[in-house]
């Protein structure tokens, strides 16, 4: 684990390194001529680049054949870098195992649940649980720690890349997955327990009788859910210690520089609460599609749940794209102006560092067509003018590292946990999306600019204003207490269906649903009604219902819900038995608990959710346009900055309030201009960054 003291002082050495914030993006010179490295360094220094990330996928170039090393062309990088004040963020690469491993190795590749062995071809084909993988993997991260160990350029380590928690059922993985059980349970007949392995007689009667869990393809019915949420931990733990382990090699020889690792933001395999208490610093890569019209909304949240992973410090963006990053079929070019809005939007919400893939666009391979900082074109591109005029932006902010934001008012509940179980099968409803039903509860927040932070069911919750619970299917009893204590402190809840039902094994919760929450909701639920694909329900809220309006309407779920104590804040209008409650609320203890037995439609929703937040005193950052968003960040000597970014591709005018005049623009030119008035222009995609 990595102590939140000693970690805070190694990034505290990258910040005095830097100079401010990191700037720059991933490097690849193997892909070029040594000719190329020289007319890269110079126009990272024109671009004010000052940190690139190395290595990557280097490690079949490092070591061609096995135990055979040559380093000397990485030598030669290093030090044209650290001549030209560059630092390095220097990853051990062992995401692209080399073609002799895999030849020589075969069973270091993984195995997937059909019983097909993953070729070699693309990247991260090893299984974390292989000996042999692991050996070599540790061989290559102690020859590149201990040559690199004090050399000027290097200023932090980027272990792997993107690990993806891939569940292997090899053999190894099989042995590995049972010596877990094992130390996770102590006894069989624990596991047998918690699993509830005397429905369908699947008692076991040793460890070494468990295999990994087959897929349904391969089984005549469901699989056991308990040994599924299992093998999800597992596979997450599995690829944790092959971080650690690296990690460890690495601290050993330079235990001043931070170490990382990129997460891909609201990824399901890996549990990132777990890996971030695991490293010094928190990092992303994100690829928020240019012409999503939700994108914004896609970055803020990951943003966001970045910078809650480490208790509201700041992170690293390592990876986001100048362009187009061949998601979709099609891949449109960015509007012009939208890289600068999307980048400030990362740094209002505690990016450290501004960074893309890659920095000068490949020739071949599988992502030639990916954009990056140097595009094929070269410096006749609008993309790389806007790459250089970013670089200034960016250093005009340079006093914002190290700096955070003050904890938000209302905390989102995110557990790892609860999401594989939630979408596991045999449920109810099997469409119940994690993500898809997180991103409703957090569009009205993020759209209101209510900031937002994430956390745990057991995390502290004082000084919270407001908790939302999306769907919390799986709650221990130490997350069901903390939130229920949390509303009878006299805290605000805003929970939605289908949570406290199942306990940390994904065993059904004694006494009626919704489980582990009947008396802080105030509410039984008698029955499970999903509704069918296109059925919708009308909704009537409690307001509109005296004047006999129809507020909005149901869709995908049910709760037959039963009033123990809660009152009906909106009602179904549809269906043959009344107008049954669809959304209630109920005082208990000295707060509030409300919930939503439904998805409402959009408009609905936003209603509700703001409604608990206005209820709950809390302060939105501004009133803005909509497609404007506006985001407080704080620099480390406590004054803050005001980011003000148009998301749109219409010019905005924004009323910055009584507070607006005398305020400083950091970004309008290279002399901080002050803003007269109380009314701000913004252009199509335009940011501003005030300070008072």
């Amino acid at each position: 684990m990595s102590r939140p003291d000693a970690a805070d002082a190694r990034l505290a050495g990258l910040r005095r390194r830097l100079q401010g914030l990191a700037y720059g993006g991933d490097y690849n010179p193997e892909q070029w001529p040594a000719e190329v490295w020289r007319e890269d360094v110079r126009l990272m220094r024109e671009a004010g680049v000052n940190l690139v990330t190395v290595g990557v996928f280097s490690w079949g170039l490092l070591e061609p054949r096995p135990g055979d090393f040559e380093f000397g062309w990485l030598d030669e990088v290093m030090d044209l870098l650290g001549e030209a004040g560059i630092g390095v963020d220097l990853a051990t690469p062992t995401a692209a195992p080399p073609s002799w491993l895999a030849h020589e190795h075969p069973e270091t590749l993984p195995v997937d649940g059909e019983g097909r062995r993953i070729a070699f071809g693309a990247r991260i084909h090893y299984c974390p649980s292989s000996p042999v993988f692991r050996y070599h993997a540790a061989r290559i991260a102690e020859r590149l720690a201990g040559r690199y160990a004090g050399h000027p350029a290097l200023a932090l380590w980027h272990i792997g890349n993107e690990y993806v928690g891939f569940p292997c059922h090899c053999p190894a993985s099989t042995t590995h997955f049972r010596r877990w059980l094992a130390d996770r349970y102590g006894t069989v007949d624990a596991l047998n327990d918690a699993w509830g392995t005397a429905f369908w007689g699947q008692r076991y009667d040793s460890f070494d009788h468990v295999p990994t869990p087959a897929p349904r393809s391969r089984l005549l019915s469901g699989p056991n859910p308990g040994q599924v949420l299992d093998f999800h931990r597992f596979s997450d733990a599995a690829a944790l210690e092959c971080f650690a382990a690296e990690r460890d090699i690495v601290r050993r020889h330079t235990p001043d520089l931070p170490v990382t690792t990129n997460f891909m933001g609201s990824f399901k395999n890996l549990d990132y609460w777990r890996w971030a208490a695991e490293e010094d610093v928190a990092a992303l890569d994100v690829y928020a599609r240019p012409h999503d019209p939700e994108g914004q909304l896609f970055a803020a949240y990951n943003f966001d749940l970045m910078r809650s992973l480490r208790g509201g410090r700041p992170w690293l963006m390592l990876e986001s794209a100048t362009g187009n990053n061949l998601t979709p079929a099609r891949n449109s070019a960015r509007p012009e102006g939208q890289l600068r809005v999307r980048s400030l939007q990362a740094v209002a919400r505690g990016a450290d560092s501004v960074m893309f893939f890659q920095w000068r666009a490949s020739r071949a391979g599988a992502e030639r067509f990916h954009s990056a900082m140097v595009p094929h074109g070269g410096t006749a591109t609008r993309t790389w003018r806007e790459v250089v005029a970013l670089g200034r932006d960016v250093a005009r902010l340079a006093d914002l590292a190290g700096g955070g934001k003050e904890p938000a008012e209302v905390a989102v509940v995110w557990d790892w946990e609860s999401w594989w179980a939630l979408e596991g099968l045999d449920h109810p409803s099997n469409d119940v999306e994690f993500r898809a039903r997180l991103l409703d509860h957090y569009r009205p927040l993020w759209g209101a600019n209510i900031p937002v932070d994430f956390v745990r069911p057991s995390d502290d919750l004082t000084g919270r204003r407001l908790v939302v619970v999306p769907n919390l299917y799986l709650v221990d009893d130490a997350g069901a207490a903390n939130l229920t204590a949390y509303v009878r402190g006299g805290g605000h809840l805003l929970m939605s269906y289908f949570s406290g039902i199942v306990d940390e094994h994904d065993r059904v919760r004694a006494g009626g649903h919704p489980g582990a929450f009947r008396d802080v909701l105030g509410i039984t639920v008698d029955d499970f009604n999903p509704l069918q694909p296109g059925v919708t329900l009308g909704l009537a809220l409690a307001d509109d219902a005296e004047h006999g309006e129809r507020a909005g309407t149901a869709t995908d779920w049910q709760d037959v819900v039963v009033l123990a104590g809660a009152r009906a804040l909106a009602r179904y209008t549809d269906g043959e038995s009344g107008e049954p409650p669809a959304v209630t609320r109920h005082q208990f203890g000295a707060g509030t608990a409300t919930y939503l037995g439904t998805s409402p439609d959009r408009e609905t929703m936003r209603r509700l959710v703001l409604g608990a937040a206005t209820a709950a005193g809390v302060t939105p950052v501004l009133d803005t346009p909509d497609g404007v968003e506006a985001a407080r960040r704080r620099a480390p000597d406590g004054t803050d900055h005001l980011f003000l970014l148009n998301h749109t591709a219409r010019e905005v005018e924004i009323d910055l309030g009584p507070t607006g005049a005398g305020t400083v623009d950091l970004l309008a030119a290279a002399a901080p201009e002050p803003v007269t008035g109380h009314l701000l222009r913004l252009p199509p995609y335009g940011a501003a960054v005030l300070r008072e």
